[in-house]
């Protein structure tokens, strides 16, 4: 895996760094969850890659106005066929070690699948900065149930279905394209980078804002940042150590 002798030693001065530190805040994008089934966007076999009309689904002016989308999403989850039965692997069983050892902080995930929480990662420590597809919300009101009841419904025959207390239209509750984040978890997340002493962004290719700013914001506060992600990233050039590899792997041996 590690051909580089070069690579081997950033590995073990990672390991170092991580044994010094007491306040660790994880960054973690779609490449963390690919070896438990689910693909990531932009990356040379990324869902968006591969196919780009499927982005449109993320989109939330798409989702809004076009009721032939929503219908086709909602048929894919009904049919189990957007990662509903997935599990965590090795690189999420890996950052638990580092909660077992008292010295992870928080995790902000621009990942929607839950998997950190399944993992063991305290539910307090997560912050879900693109939200959940484990659940439902409506647009329209304050409306909020398990994804499960919601596909119940479309397979008892419902090709869209509307909020059963003001018949708004229905969306899983993540972020989507055009839609806000949420303010506290934003404030949140850039105070936990503020008070941290490492910065680890793992499979996450930096290119979405405003959560990718946590990068700069501690180059410039002087914190240790590692970067550990399939392909290269724009922040790069910021980063302490920056690891090319497969993921799982690499953080089963820097975290333990």
């Amino acid at each position: 895996m590690y051909n580089k002798p070069e690579s081997f030693e950033s590995l073990q001065k990672i390991k170092t760094q991580i044994g010094k530190s007491q306040r660790i805040v994880i960054l973690t994008g779609a490449g963390i969850s690919t070896e438990s089934g689910i693909p990531d966007f932009r990356g040379p076999n990324g869902l968006w890659t591969k196919n780009p009309e499927a982005e449109k689904a993320s989109n939330i002016n798409y989702y809004v106005s076009d009721p032939k989308i929503r219908e086709k999403n909602w048929a894919l989850r009904a049919e189990g066929k957007l990662w509903a039965d997935v599990e965590p692997n090795e690189g999420h069983d890996a950052l638990v070690q580092l909660q077992e050892r008292g010295i992870l902080d928080t995790v902000i995930t621009q990942n929607v699948d839950e998997l950190h929480q399944k993992s063991g990662i305290d539910p307090n420590k997560v912050i879900e900065i693109h939200g959940t597809t484990r659940k439902v919300g409506c647009l329209s009101c304050d409306y909020r149930e398990e994804m499960e009841v919601i596909l119940e419904r479309v397979r008892a025959g419902e090709l869209d279905p509307n909020c059963p207390e003001c018949s708004g239209i229905l969306k899983s509750a993540t972020i989507s394209f055009g839609q806000s984040l949420i303010h506290e978890d934003l404030q949140r997340s850039e105070t936990a980078v503020k008070s941290c002493d490492l910065l680890i962004a793992i499979g996450t290719s930096l290119a979405v804002g405003p959560i990718n700013q946590v990068v700069p914001l501690a180059h410039q506060i002087g914190i240790p940042i590692v970067i550990i992600n399939g392909q290269k990233t724009e922040y790069d050039h910021l980063s302490t150590f920056v690891i090319n590899a497969e993921i799982s792997t690499t953080l089963s041996f820097v975290c333990e």
